[in-house]
C-alpha cells in the first residue's frame, strides 16, 4: 500500500523563502526539474511514490510544503494564502531553482493546482505545468467544501487541535478512514498540528472563491509555447473529473483519468499516475 510513508531516497532540504525556509524533499540530479506542490493541508510527503521513479528517469526532483505547513513556516496574514500570493512564492522558486538554465516542469495538486497555474500567471519560466486532480475555479459545493465551512469557526475561536478532534469526530463514519493504517493515521494528525491557523483559514478561503481563470491559463500558456496536462482520479470527488476534462479542453491541454484513484492519485495508483507525467514530461522536453 502506498501513502506518504512509503519509502524512498530523497533528501530533507531547506530552500530559500520569503517568509523562512522552504521544507522539500529532493533527489538531486543534473537534468531538469520537477517541482512538485502540495494542497491544502498536505506536504511534500504526499508525493513519496513518485519520487524515486521521477528521479530515475533522469530529473532533479524536489517536492515542498507550502507556507504554513510542516517544516514550511508561513506569515500570520489570512490573504498571504491565497493563491495569487502563493503562487508568487512559487514562482521566484522556480526562478531560483533553474538559475542554471535547466528547464523545469511544474506540478500541482488540487490547491497546488490553483497555486501554480497562479505561478505561471506571476511569469514563472517553465517547460509545462500539470494540473492534478485541480480545478477551473473554486471547490463546487459538496462534502469537502462543508468541512471547509465547518472547519474556519472552529479554527478562528478554538485552534487546530480542536478542530483536528471535530475532523477526527467526522472520519469515524467514513470507511476510507477507518482503513488508514494507525502508522499513516499518526503521520497525517501530527501533520494537521503543524499547520497554521492562518495557512488553513486563508487557503479555506481561496478554496471557496478563487475565480475561473482558464482563460487567462490558456492565454498565457500559449503565449509562452509552454505544455499543459490535466490530470485526475476517475473517482475524485472535489473536482469531478468531467469538470477536469473540460478544463483540459479549455486548455488546449492533454487529459487522462488515473483509474482506481479519487483525488489523491500520487498515493493511490502512482503506477498508472507516473504512466503517464514521465512520457508525457519527456515529450515536452524533447
Amino acid at each position: 500500500m502506498h501513502s506518504q510513508l512509503s519509502p524512498h531516497r530523497a533528501v530533507r532540504a531547506d530552500l530559500s523563502g520569503p517568509y523562512g525556509p522552504i521544507g522539500a524533499l529532493r533527489i538531486r540530479g543534473e537534468g531538469p526539474i520537477a517541482l512538485l506542490v502540495p494542497g491544502c493541508t498536505g506536504s511534500k510527503e504526499d508525493f513519496a511514490p513518485l519520487l524515486d521513479p521521477i528521479a530515475d528517469a533522469g530529473f532533479d526532483v524536489v517536492a515542498i510544503d507550502l507556507p504554513g505547513h510542516q517544516d514550511s513556516p508561513g506569515p500570520a496574514d489570512e490573504a498571504s494564502y491565497l493563491p495569487a500570493p502563493l503562487g508568487q512564492v512559487v514562482a521566484e522558486l522556480v526562478g531560483k531553482l533553474a538559475a542554471d538554465g535547466r528547464p523545469v516542469v511544474l506540478m500541482g495538486h488540487s490547491y497546488g493546482g490553483l497555486v501554480s497555474r497562479r505561478a505561471v500567471l506571476a511569469g514563472a519560466e517553465i517547460v509545462g505545468l500539470t494540473l492534478l486532480s485541480s480545478g477551473p475555479g473554486e471547490l463546487p459545493s459538496g462534502g469537502r467544501r462543508a468541512v471547509l465551512e465547518l472547519a474556519e469557526p472552529i479554527l478562528h475561536q478554538h485552534g487546530i487541535g480542536p478542530t483536528h478532534d471535530v475532523l477526527e469526530k467526522l472520519n469515524a463514519s467514513n470507511p476510507r478512514w477507518q482503513n488508514v493504517p494507525a502508522e499513516q493515521r499518526v503521520f497525517l494528525r501530527d501533520r494537521f498540528l503543524r499547520n497554521s491557523v492562518a495557512a488553513l483559514v486563508g487557503m479555506g478561503t481561496g478554496l471557496r472563491g478563487e475565480p475561473d481563470l482558464v482563460g487567462d491559463l490558456a492565454r498565457s500558456l500559449r503565449a509562452r509555447g509552454t505544455s499543459c496536462l490535466v490530470a485526475c482520479g476517475a473517482d475524485d470527488d472535489a473536482w469531478s473529473p468531467s469538470a477536469q476534462r473540460d478544463m483540459a479542453d479549455r486548455l488546449e491541454a492533454d487529459f487522462s483519468m488515473i483509474a482506481g484513484a479519487a483525488h489523491s492519485p500520487a498515493t493511490e495508483n502512482p503506477a498508472e499516475l507516473l504512466a503517464t507525467l514521465l512520457p508525457t514530461w519527456k515529450t515536452w522536453l524533447a
